[in-house]
């Protein structure tokens, strides 16, 4: 995740009260990687052993195993760079995410960006993984993966949803919308120019972050009673439904991944 300037806003200051949930998310991943380096991880460039064991995404072994790594993947980062760069994202568009949208409402759209940009991550390795059939290219290979940034590009997807839509009339925080939009233009072209990105899920997390950001627009707008809920419902059914889909396709390339899992396994 490239680092981020802060989106305009006015009329309002940013209160620590007002965004305790954004605040509360940085200090749980900052702590869990002062946990993991005094347990002997790497601080700028932790093995992949230790990557697997403290809860990364690798496609393989979630999928065909342990699909709390979905989840766990977001909490892990791969050095000290790659946490600061996405807690300073994640303070950026949180701390004004978290008052748009109430704290209620924003962690769960916290989540799941993150946790369909893991599944959109694994869908992409499993497509990959299909080419292997055909013609055997190395990169097609499922890679470790982990950080938060796919649930940060879902709060600035959400955020610049809301920065092209006309304010609701008691939004006391303005958004730049062309600001938004190059930043976001830029991390998604980094994404696809700089090896070793997951832009899959930086895509997965920032179309659920504005898909959610949209109804929940709606709903304001027609005074919809409980339409954050309903928005998060129907995008945790959507989460559901791409993590069975995942699980049908691997039908084709499961002894590939076994085969690869056992491989990974072994090193680690």
């Amino acid at each position: 995740m490239a680092e981020f300037a802060p989106p305009s806003f006015q009329q309002q200051s940013v209160q620590l009260r007002r965004w305790w949930i954004t605040a509360l998310l940085i200090t749980v991943n900052v702590g869990l990687f002062l946990w993991q380096v005094l347990h002997g991880m790497n601080i700028s460039q932790p093995a992949i052993a230790d990557a697997i064991y403290w809860g990364a995404d690798y496609a393989p072994l979630t999928f065909l195993a342990e699909p709390q790594r979905l989840f766990s993947s977001m909490f892990f980062h791969f050095g000290l760079i790659h946490l600061m760069l996405n807690m300073w994202a994640l303070y950026i568009f949180g701390s004004v995410a978290e008052q748009l949208f109430g704290h209620r409402f924003f962690i769960g759209l916290y989540l799941l960006a993150g946790l369909m940009g893991s599944l959109y991550s694994g869908y992409i390795s499993i497509q990959s993984s299909l080419l292997l059939l055909q013609n055997f290219d190395p990169a097609d290979l499922p890679r470790v993966s982990a950080g938060a940034s796919g649930a940060v590009m879902g709060l600035g997807g959400a955020l610049t949803v809301l920065s092209l839509l006309p304010p609701l009339p008691r939004q006391t925080l303005l958004l730049d919308k062309k600001s938004l939009l190059i930043i976001m233009g830029i991390n998604l072209a980094m994404g696809m120019m700089i090896a070793g990105i997951n832009n899959a899920a930086h895509l997965g997390g920032m179309m659920m972050g504005a898909g959610l950001a949209l109804l929940w627009y709606i709903s304001q707008r027609v005074k919809l009673a409980w339409g954050g809920l309903l928005a998060l419902m129907l995008g945790a059914g959507l989460c559901w439904w791409l993590y069975q889909y995942n699980l049908q396709q691997l039908e084709v390339i499961q002894p590939i991944w076994q085969s690869l899992l056992h491989e990974m396994l072994r090193k680690t």
